[in-house]
Parts: C-alpha cells; structure tokens; sequence
C-alpha cells in the first residue's frame, strides 16, 4: 500500500510549523482513491495536488467553522492503480485503518464501487469523479459526483461533434474493458445513433496494454469516418492515434474523457492534433483570472501539464464541504450529506454552483459545472464550446 506525501507523521510534523493558535484546530481527514501509477496517474497526482491546495486555501481563510471550533483538511492520497482488486484495499486502507469518515475524491468506476460498497455500510461521505451511473441514485444517498459524467457531457459532446462534421457518418469505438468503459461505451453508443451516426464497431482493451498497433489496424480496417475512444486515458489515447497516423487514417478524432494536450501529445505527438474532449479545460483568455492561472503554472511544475476536469472536482469538493459543514453545524457525515443539495459553494471554475440532477437520477448528487468542449488545435488545446446545464 502506498501512500503519498500526506501520512500521518506529516501531517504532525506540518503542524509544528504552524503558529500555536493553530495547534488547537481540528483535523479532519480525507482520504483520496486515485491512481497514482500506470497510465492514469497523471490524474491521480493532479487530484492530489488540487485537494492539497483548496485545503492550504482553506486553512489561510480560517477553517471550517462548527459548534464554535475551527476544523481544517488534510488529504490523504492512495494509489488505487485504477482497478477493482487495489481500489478494494484502498477502501479497508482507508476506512478501516485511517478511520477515514469523507472520501473527498475518488477516481474510476471499477476502484470506486469496490469503496462505495465499503463506505455506505460505515456511513462514510463519498466524493467522485468516477463516471459511472451505477454509482449514483437514491440507492447511493452518501455519493456526490465532483464531475460531469456521461449523463452530463455525451449528449453534448457528441451532439456537437456530430454537427460540425455533418458528412461523417460511421464511427469506431474503443473503451478500456472496465466498469468506467462499459459504461461510457453503452452511453455513447445510444447518442451516436440518436445523431444519425452508424457505430460501426465498438471494442474494449484491457489497462495495461502497452503495444496499440494491432487495436489501431482493426479500427483503421472499419474505415470510419470518426473514432471515439472513449474514457481512454491520455497516454494510451495518444499511442492508439499515432498508431492510427502511421496507418494513413485521417478522420475525426474524439475522446469524451480527453482531459488535455499534454497526455496525449506525449505519446502520440502531432497525431493529437484535431482532437475533441469533452473534460479539458484551459488556462488562455480574458475569461480565465489570476487565481486559476497561478495554481495551473503550481500544477504544471508539479505534474507536467495543466490542470483538467477530474483533477478540478478534488478542490471543488472541499469547498463544498465546508459550506455543508458550516449550513449543517456538524462534521458527522450522515448531517453534512443531508446538507449538501441546499448548499452553494465555490467552484475553482468561478463563481458559486450547487447540486442538481434530481430529474436524471432521482437525487441532487450532481455538481452544476460547465461542460466544456475542447479541441487540440496546433499542438494547443482550445475551448470550441461552452454550455451551464
């Protein structure tokens, strides 16, 4: 079991620094479940670093406020190698021996299921990104979602892909043969087919494949107009499209949880190039302010490239649980998870959002961020469209 930067003893020895006011704060404890190898792990690193950061930010605003004390996070990372057998452990690491009451984040359907289970049966609070429907519901009453999923950002996505290249229409699908995969595949399938778009194949691989040449023939050999490859991560996305360059296919490129150019730049080089994402996000603009460019240039020096969706919702979710803890005047999970829906919170987005998706899943689970289309133009990412459901 490995566990990041934030152990116990750190945490301690952090707090020797810290003025004496402050030794009389409460901690309290957030475990992540993230990938922090393999090919995911630039996200699992990013998630850490985000949670880190809104809970420096935190604690330099005064804490959270409850029942006259003052409280303040700390996180505490662990590799869940994104599948179900790690994400297992992960859960028992967590709960068990961390006596871990918030998950604030958690990342992949098949590791976060493993948790969920674990977590609901203990009343733990559950924070995550993880795009699996399964996960959410009046079943799951402790889950919030930190990140548009399919639910959210599919019918859009794909909506637009669809209309802006109106002569293609066949697409190859290709998904990581896992939980998040099947998922994903079996929603984009029924939006394709709702835009008019004949799914010409739709396979799966298995994480932890490192030779794409034989995936990229059997795709390239359907001739399709697009390929979608779905919650590919990024470094595996970027080998298949360069696979694909090297076969001559030149058609329309899409991952739905393309989280930026930088992954996929490394290793497919300028096959990135045209490529659309439905979970990156940008740092250009007059739109963009101080704050979010300051703690991008801190992620880019710590994890190599810049900040994307998934990595968001891991600051997100601290500062919606501070308002939730301060509206509810309690820290007991099962009062806060009450108070979650009736609260609004900063967003590193901008600006202050809520809960929503009664209408989608029975219960207000569900961050409202922007769905953001992007498209790698030049070797740049680039916001293409915006919409706030």
């Amino acid at each position: 079991m490995k566990i990041q930067l934030k152990s116990t003893a750190a945490i301690v020895a952090l707090s020797s620094l810290v003025a004496p006011a402050a030794m009389a704060e409460e901690t309290i404890k957030l475990g992540l479940s993230v990938p922090l190898s393999g090919a995911a792990a630039v996200w699992g690193k990013g998630a850490e670093f985000m949670c880190e950061t809104a809970a420096d930010e935190i604690r330099e605003d005064g804490g959270i406020s409850v029942g006259g004390e003052t409280y303040n996070f700390a996180c505490l990372p662990y590799d869940n190698k994104y599948n179900a057998a790690e994400g297992t452990k992960v859960a028992q690491a967590l709960l068990n021996r961390e006596g871990v009451r918030y998950i604030g984040g958690s990342l992949g359907t098949a590791p976060v299921k493993a948790l969920q289970s674990l977590a609901e049966r203990q009343g733990v609070l559950v924070f995550t990104v993880a795009w699996g429907a399964s996960l959410k519901g009046t079943d799951h009453p402790m889950t919030f979602t930190q990140m548009n999923t399919p639910g959210e950002i599919l019918p859009v996505l794909l909506r637009y892909v669809a209309e802006r290249h109106p002569d293609a229409k066949s697409v190859a699908m290709l998904n990581p043969n896992d939980a998040t995969g099947q998922e994903t595949e079996a929603l984009a399938s029924k939006v394709w087919t709702k835009n008019n778009v004949d799914v010409l194949t739709s396979d799966f691989y298995e994480r932890g494949t490192t030779e794409f040449q034989p995936i990229a023939a059997r795709l390239a050999s359907m001739n399709p107009a697009m390929i979608d490859l779905g919650a590919t991560p990024p470094a595996d996305a970027g080998a298949i499209f360069k696979e694909l360059d090297v076969l001559g296919w030149d058609g329309v490129k899409i991952v739905e949880v393309g989280t930026g150019a930088d992954g996929l730049k490394a290793t497919g080089g300028a096959a990135a190039d045209g490529v659309y994402m439905g979970a990156g996000v940008t740092f250009d603009g007059d739109t963009v302010t101080d704050h979010q460019k300051a703690v991008n240039t801190r992620a880019k020096e710590r994890i190599g490239e810049s900040l994307n969706a998934v990595q968001i919702g891991f600051y997100d979710s601290l500062y919606a649980l501070k308002a939730a803890m301060e509206k509810a005047d309690s820290i007991e999970p099962e009062a806060v998870a009450d108070s979650l829906p009736r609260v609004t919170f900063r967003t590193f987005y901008g600006g202050e959002i809520g809960f929503y998706g009664t209408n989608i899943y029975g219960r207000d689970q569900q961050m409202r961020l922007p769905i953001i289309v992007t498209q790698v133009r030049d070797g740049q990412l680039e916001e293409v469209a915006r919409l706030i459901p």
